[in-house]
């Protein structure tokens, strides 16, 4: 192969590279401003995740979070503002991707991907805020409904640490946002014949067992946050049978 010939093959190559290059500098960009503003508000930011421990307390003011090293409060923070400045970020994340992978899709697959990108955000929210919001408050509840046992005449009371109740409720917050993705999984599995919206509703028994199973795994180890995740879950196996049967419609109308 002459040197004429390599040149241009490598062209194509060597321009997505830049273009990758350069969408992966904004996003960098966007993430280190996001985790900036974070941490600038980091205390408001933990204050509002606080509150519904907060309100499960019969008097607030008298209690208190504590931290057992020099360096675990700020370190905390420094966490909490890299999970909120990548949710602050993730517009600019989606768009770049979009951006990135658009050239080289069909006008078709473009309104595809579009919906997709725009539907996955909001319904992790609203999986974050059904945590948050209904979760939360039952499960704190249900963990402080303890502290009126006693050991030898001696008091059990709970002082939580920081970080060990940042890291409960990211993983709460995340879990249920993640686990509210069913539909946008299970219609892109349909797109692309993986399964179809007969197997889905056959496959519903089975279905159900495996939310419950799902639910009591993510969720705090109390009846009313497992049952408050395994009712949305099973609705949004419902609508996704539904989107399968429309995906399916359109597809066999086109063809």
């Amino acid at each position: 192969m002459t040197p004429d010939e390599i040149e241009p093959s490598r062209a194509p190559l060597m321009n997505h590279l830049v273009e990758f290059r350069s969408r992966l500098v904004k996003v960098c960009w966007a993430l280190l401003i996001g985790c900036c503003v974070s941490y600038y508000f980091s205390e408001e930011i933990y204050a509002f995740l606080v509150q519904p421990l907060a309100s499960s307390y019969s008097n607030p003011e008298s209690r208190r979070l504590i931290y057992t090293g020099l360096t675990e409060a700020f370190m905390t923070y420094v966490h909490l503002s890299l999970f909120a400045g990548f949710f602050l970020a993730f517009p600019v994340i989606a768009y770049q991707l979009y951006m990135f992978l658009a050239p080289g899709m069909y006008k078709k697959e473009r309104l595809v991907l579009l919906p997709y990108l725009i539907i996955s955000p909001i319904l992790f929210f609203l999986g974050a805020a059904l945590a948050y919001y209904y979760i939360f408050p039952a499960a704190w509840k249900f963990f402080l409904s303890f502290e009126s046992k006693t050991a030898q005449g001696v008091s059990i009371q709970l002082e939580a640490r920081v970080s060990e109740y940042l890291s409960l409720v990211m993983h709460v917050l995340i879990a249920f946002g993640l686990a509210f993705q069913l539909p946008v999984i299970l219609t892109l599995m349909a797109r692309v014949g993986l399964v179809s919206a007969d197997k889905l509703a056959k496959g519903r028994r089975y279905a159900v067992l495996a939310i419950v199973v799902v639910a009591a795994f993510l969720t705090p180890p109390d009846v009313l946050s497992q049952i408050g995740l395994s009712i949305p879950l099973y609705l949004l196996y419902e609508i996704s049978i539904f989107a399968c049967r429309r995906i399916e419609k359109k597809a066999t109308a086109n063809a």
